[in-house]
């Protein structure tokens, strides 16, 4: 009987953790896009302009 649910439980989480993954994606690879884009904004003169593109990159990723 305990093997029978601990098979259960496995494809539970395996299953949970597939359609997390499939879901959470694109936010996974816009994340550093969007990181890199946040540590720009604070250069004082140019940096909002080198961040715009960053932001459309994330924007068009996700």
């Amino acid at each position: 009987m305990t093997h029978f649910c601990r098979s259960r439980r496995l494809l539970g989480v395996t299953l949970a953790l597939a359609v997390t993954t499939s879901l959470a994606g694109c936010g996974v690879v816009a994340a550093p896009v969007r990181g890199t884009s946040a540590v720009v904004k604070i250069v004082p003169v140019a940096g909002d302009v080198v961040a715009a593109p960053l932001d459309v990159t994330a924007d068009i990723i996700d």
